[in-house]
């Protein structure tokens, strides 16, 4: 039977009315025991354990969180270097850039100086030629015009005028008075044709 039905089974039999509200003495004596024991199981087993636990996640949240600021502080680290490598590997690249480029036009100014040069210098090499096959012609022509003028006259005046000597004078005389303009033409068949 229950501690209840017990208190109204004793005051039904007239015995001095138990409140009910109240707890027995008994029920106090076996809630405190139970109270103890749980209290000291919770004491002993239940909360080390879960300080334990706690202890553990909050390292492992702390440590992670460490590690995470770690692998941010590296990453952050290697950006830097990356980003100072690559900003050493432009200025480097610009650098090699901006020297090729003052090569290249070193290298086409003296290019264009060379080749001036040599156009200069085959220029020159081909009027002293053309200047050398000039004179190689005036001189041809002038033994030819010789040689055909002193023949002509040999046969104008009837008389050989094969002397060399005599005809180079002749001739280069007759050709400087040509150059000069001395010569004039004369008419001689018409001179002897009114006579």
């Amino acid at each position: 039977m229950s501690i209840t039905a017990l208190s109204f089974l004793a005051a039904a039999g007239g015995e001095e009315a138990v409140n009910p509200l109240l707890p027995q003495p008994m029920e106090i004596v076996g809630a405190l025991v139970a109270f103890g024991i749980l209290y000291w199981l919770f004491k002993t087993k239940v909360v080390p354990n879960m300080e334990a636990m706690y202890a553990e996640r909050t390292a492992a949240i702390e440590g992670g969180m460490q590690q995470a600021e770690a692998a941010q502080a590296e990453a952050a680290a290697a950006k830097a270097q990356y980003e100072a490598q690559l900003l050493s590997a432009r200025t480097e690249a610009n650098e090699i850039r901006e020297t090729a480029r003052a090569e290249g036009a070193s290298i086409t100014g003296e290019m264009r100086t060379q080749a001036q040069a040599e156009a200069a210098r085959i220029v020159d090499n081909a009027q002293r030629q053309i200047e050398a096959e000039r004179q190689q012609a005036v001189v041809s022509l002038r033994q030819e015009v010789g040689t055909m003028s002193t023949t002509l006259a040999s046969k104008i005046v009837g008389e050989s005028l094969e002397d060399e000597v005599r005809q180079k004078g002749i001739v280069d005389r007759f050709l400087a008075e040509l150059e000069a303009g001395d010569v004039r033409p004369e008419k001689v068949g018409s001179a002897g044709q009114d006579a």
